[in-house]
């Protein structure tokens, strides 16, 4: 159980990953009351140097033993390490907050964005799920409209960067340019086309009725958020060759007229969104600027003609920062604002 402390230890699993650096660089960067940080990996990246506050601390090997006096661990390691180890840092008296796949479903686990359902976390067991990148920049802009107007149906499209898969991938869309741009034969290793100067409508394995599993984690994922079974979802999700930041076309259908100028005002007010939407000056929001934000960006937002009360909008963020670290750490803040 989380006691109220003046500064608490925190470790990091995952820490030599993409989204474990931005975890690290995040807790430092939101001046989180860290005491004691132990950084977890595997065994390739044991003994490895990271800096944190002008600090250099080792890497250590994860193991069942890695979280004796550990208050919140943040996982970045993949399901089925948080599956294996995350029991084992509950046992030892952390929190979780676990980045992966492995609980989010979980009826006795809260899936949480602290701006659209932070109440949930009164209800944790010791395991607190982060959500899927692209579900976590699209429930925030949205959260104030369903409360507003209801959201009764969702069709979203993705353009996810290589990011989303980690550093291999961004290396090998580093790679692959250079190659088709030498004319040499391009060799896929990471994805199963090739994803430079293409786009791949596949994220994850195939699974019911043909949609791949982070088509089903938005489905699945976004109603639990919102706390409303009855909103109907359905996503397409696109891999692009983009190194960082997810954009997301998103069309919703709600029980009462919005105009786009109301829905503008709504989301604006909203905690973590930029609306960002002026089309006759060029302005919307773009991957390339919104690298390194924090903030859910929005524009292009219009009504859609052709069914009663409906809407379009684009939402970006960067799916490393929002869409993982940052919202794992703003999970922990409000896990210990809320100890008084």
């Amino acid at each position: 159980m989380l006691k109220k402390k003046a500064r608490y230890n925190v470790a990091v699993v995952g820490a030599t990953g993409a989204v474990g650096e931005e975890m690290r660089e995040t807790l430092e960067q939101r001046d989180f009351p860290v005491d004691c940080l132990r950084l977890l990996a595997s065994e390739r990246s044991e003994g490895k140097t990271l800096e944190f506050r002008g600090r250099e601390y080792k890497v250590e090997r994860l193991t069942p033993n890695s979280f004796q006096g550990i208050d919140i661990a943040l996982f970045s390691a993949g399901g089925g390490r948080s599956l294996e180890f995350a029991p084992h840092a509950v046992a030892a008296g952390a929190v979780v907050v676990d980045n992966s796949s492995a609980f989010r479903m979980d009826p006795k686990v809260p899936l949480v964005v602290p701006e659209v359902n932070a109440h949930a976390l009164r209800h944790h067991n010791g395991i607190i799920a982060n959500p899927n990148c692209s579900t976590i920049q699209m429930v925030v802009p949205l959260k104030p409209i369903h409360d507003h107007a209801r959201i009764r149906r969702i069709v979203v499209s993705t353009y996810q960067s290589v990011s989303g898969t980690g550093q291999k991938a961004m290396d090998e869309l580093f790679k692959q340019s250079g190659q088709v741009l030498n004319m040499v034969q391009v060799r896929p290793e990471v994805y199963p086309h090739q994803i430079a100067f293409n786009c791949l409508p596949q994220i994850d394995v195939f699974d019911t009725d043909d949609y791949t599993k982070e088509e089903l984690k938005m489905v699945n994922e976004t109603r639990k958020i919102m706390e409303d079974p009855d909103i109907r979802v359905t996503a397409t999700t696109v891999r692009v060759p983009v190194f960082r930041c997810h954009s997301e076309s998103v069309n919703i259908e709600l029980e009462r007229p919005l105009s786009a100028n109301e829905a503008r005002a709504l989301m604006s007010a909203m905690d973590g969104v930029v609306v960002l939407d002026d089309p006759k000056r060029g302005l919307y929001p773009l991957a390339t600027e919104v690298a390194g934000s924090d903030a859910v960006y929005v524009g292009r937002v219009r009504v859609d003609r052709t069914v009663e009360n409906g809407l379009n909008m684009w939402i970006v963020a960067d799916n490393l920062r929002k869409g993982a670290a940052l919202n794992a750490v703003q999970i922990a803040e409000r896990l210990i604002q809320d100890l008084g």
